[in-house]
C-alpha cells in the first residue's frame, strides 16, 4: 500500500511540468500503463488529476483548492500578511515570508514590488536554502546538533562567487546570524539581487518564520537595502508580538 501511494504521490510533480500522456506517466514511474492507468484514475476521481481532450493529463483543480486551503490556514501568514504590505508600501520592495519544513525553507507569502523589475519567487517555492536570509534565519534557529547534521547533508551550489561554499562556511555564518538577530543575502543566489531579512518568534521565543526585503540593485544597492535594517527588524517584532501575545523574549 504504501509503495502504490509513493507512486501516486509522485506523479503530481511530473505532472506540475507540465501535460503528461499515459505512457509517459508510466514510463517516469517504472510501471506498467495499467498500473498507471489506475492510479491516474484514482487520482481523478479525487480531483487531483484532470483528463484533457487530447488524453493528456494535467493537475486538477482540487489540488490547488487544497494548497490554497493549507497556506491559509497558516496563522503566521494570515498574521503577518498586513504587516508585509505596510513594510512594502513604505518602501516599495519585494517582501517575503517562509517557514522551514520537510527540510526545505518555503515561501508562504510574497508583497510584490512596486518597480518594474520583478523577482522570480513564488508562494510554494522552496527558497536556496544555503544562500537566502530568510534560511539563515530559519536554520540558525536549530538546535547545534540539528544545525550541524543538516549542514553536513546539505550540497553547497555555487550560484555566484558570493554564495556559501561548504558546510563549514554555512554553520560560521548560521552561528553569526544567530548572534546578531539578522540575516542578509548580498547576492549570494543572483549576482543583482540582495536581500535583508529578521525572525519571527513564537510564545517560546523560538523562530517559527522569517521575513525579508528583496530588491535589484538596478534599483537601490547593497548599501543602501541595509538601511532597510531597522525598519525589516520592527516588522518583524510587530509580527512575532501579535503572534505570540506578548513582546518576543529575543532581539529586544
Amino acid at each position: 500500500m504504501s509503495q502504490t501511494v509513493d507512486r501516486a504521490l509522485s506523479i503530481l510533480p511530473l505532472l506540475a511540468e507540465g501535460p503528461a500522456n499515459l505512457e509517459q506517466v508510466a514510463g517516469r514511474l517504472g510501471v506498467h500503463k495499467s498500473t498507471a492507468l489506475r492510479l491516474l484514475r484514482t487520482l481523478h476521481e479525487h480531483g487531483m488529476v484532470y483528463r484533457q481532450g487530447d488524453q493528456r493529463y494535467r493537475l486538477g483543480a482540487r489540488l490547488f483548492a487544497l494548497a490554497q486551503q493549507a497556506v491559509e490556514n497558516l496563522d503566521v501568514r494570515e498574521i503577518a500578511h498586513p504587516h508585509l504590505v505596510e513594510l512594502n508600501e513604505k518602501c516599495g520592495h519585494t517582501v517575503h515570508l517562509a517557514v522551514y519544513e520537510e527540510n526545505e525553507v518555503l515561501y508562504i507569502d510574497k508583497v510584490e514590488s512596486r518597480y518594474p523589475v520583478r523577482m522570480y519567487s513564488r508562494i510554494g517555492k522552496p527558497v536556496a536554502i544555503t544562500v537566502a536570509a530568510v534560511a539563515k534565519l530559519l536554520l540558525a534557529d536549530l538546535p547545534e546538533a540539528e544545525r550541524r547534521a543538516l549542514a553536513e547533508r546539505l550540497d553547497y551550489p555555487l550560484y555566484t562567487s558570493r554564495s556559501t561554499p561548504n558546510a563549514t562556511a554555512f554553520l560560521a555564518e548560521l552561528a553569526k546570524v544567530r548572534e546578531q538577530g539578522w540575516a542578509t543575502d548580498l547576492g549570494g543566489h543572483e549576482e543583482s539581487i540582495n536581500c535583508v531579512g529578521a525572525p519571527i518568534r513564537g510564545a517560546d521565543g523560538r523562530v517559527v518564520a522569517a521575513m525579508s526585503v528583496s530588491a535589484p540593485n538596478v534599483v537601490v544597492t547593497a548599501e543602501e537595502l541595509l538601511t532597510l535594517l531597522p525598519s525589516v527588524r520592527r516588522t518583524a517584532d510587530a509580527i512575532s508580538r501579535e503572534y505570540s501575545g506578548h513582546t518576543p523574549q529575543k532581539d529586544q
